[in-house]
């Protein structure tokens, strides 16, 4: 859109008529009849729009010369020019009526409209950068945008971080059995996961020389409950409804859910076995109790096959089981057991965690094996060091 001046240009000066010196009395009538013919060919398209037009042709001012003569009065005070030259000049912007010595010179003088709301709306403004390109704010207001929803989510099985402030790297510490993220590296992958490399009471452990003892019976109090199964990217896992738990030592600790890890983490005088289940329980105080069961290859196993029935088809998924499981079923008959003090076996590995290892293994078979392999080929957690650890059996 052009804008107009913001000030005005010079003066523009219509031809000026002079009269022959020979009888201006006789002639002044018809000269003023040629003058306001030759303004009003000029001047009219200029009243009615805001561009300029082309004047018209001498020709037809002479056409228009005997009308315009007509109206025009002998008085001086009166002369239609002077009503002509101040209507034009009005028109024309001109701040007050021209008073010119001269009756034949019209004096133009612009003036520039206030601008409207949409001439503003328009206008170029300044950039926010103190006059910077507004292709180099825009730049940044991009770079802003691609940093902004910059969400990771958490990470597998609960162990990630916050998503930290725009643009900073924090994000979830992706964990794993394998490679730079596999277990010497835990310690050092977050200040939460310290332990896992300062810690003295870390798991697994090679079970060697237990203290044979009359240990106290576990009293199982497990009931048929309804169950959903989650790929939580580093093992399957169990989630069982309310109304299951144990009892040691007069401790009373709800089962919260179980997991499978391949190979067994736990070894008995330095044998691994196949898998081993983890059957993880909370007291009221969030103390953590871990009944681990040993499977080896054998028959099929009916709750094992009930887990791989409701496996979710994608990692992060929870399927809701339309059967109940009891969890009964999963425990040996043969119920004596080790006991120590260790940590959880993932990360952030936190100690302080009553471990019970069952003594008799359950059967799987190799098909469950399998099944849980192409899942997650190896999810064991290497053996940590007893560090002096009281472990206790039963005769």
């Amino acid at each position: 859109m052009a804008y107009l001046p913001q000030h005005a240009p010079p003066a523009l000066s219509a031809p000026a008529f002079s009269a022959p010196a020979f009888s201006a009395p006789a002639l002044q009538p018809l000269m003023h009849a040629l003058l306001a013919a030759g303004l009003a060919a000029c001047c009219a398209p200029a009243l009615a729009s805001d561009h300029a037009a082309p004047a018209l042709p001498a020709a037809a001012a002479l056409v228009a010369a005997p009308a315009a003569s007509a109206a025009l009065s002998a008085s001086r005070s009166q002369d239609p020019l002077d009503r002509v030259r101040e209507r034009l000049a009005q028109k024309l912007g001109a701040a007050k009526p021209l008073l010119a010595a001269d009756p034949n010179v019209v004096r133009v003088v612009t003036r520039t409209a206030a601008p409207t709301a949409a001439d503003n709306e328009l206008r170029p403004r300044p950039s926010a950068a103190h006059g910077a390109p507004a292709a180099s704010l825009a730049a940044k207001l991009a770079a802003v945008h691609r940093a902004a929803p910059g969400v990771e989510s958490a990470g597998h099985g609960g162990h990630g971080a916050a998503v930290g402030a725009i643009g900073a790297p924090s994000g979830p510490a992706h964990w794993d059995y394998v490679g730079g993220a596999g277990p010497e590296s835990w310690g050092q992958m977050k200040p939460e996961f310290s332990r896992c490399s300062s810690g003295t009471r870390q798991s697994p452990i090679d079970i060697r020389d237990g203290i044979k003892v009359n240990l106290e019976p576990v009293q199982f109090d497990y009931r048929p409950s309804a169950f959903r199964v989650l790929d939580n990217g580093h093992t399957v896992q169990v989630n069982v409804g309310p109304g299951n738990s144990i009892d040691v030592a007069g401790r009373r600790f709800d089962l919260v859910q179980f997991h499978f890890h391949r190979p067994s983490e736990e070894r008995i005088n330095g044998k691994q076995f196949d898998m081993v289940a983890h059957l993880v329980h909370k007291d009221i105080d969030g103390r953590l109790a871990v009944v681990a069961v040993l499977l080896d290859r054998g028959s099929a196993h009916p709750l094992v096959q009930s887990v791989w029935n409701n496996l979710p088809l994608e990692k992060g998924d929870e399927v809701a089981a339309r059967t109940l499981l009891d969890m009964n079923a999963l425990l040996p008959t043969e119920r004596s057991y080790f006991t120590y003090m260790g940590s959880l076996t993932t990360p952030p590995c936190s100690e302080g965690v009553l471990w019970m290892v069952m003594k008799t293994p359950m059967p799987i078979s190799n098909d469950q094996i399998g099944i849980f392999a192409r899942l997650y080929p190896m999810n064991a957690r290497p053996i940590q060091s007893v560090s002096g650890r009281l472990i206790k059996e039963s005769n």
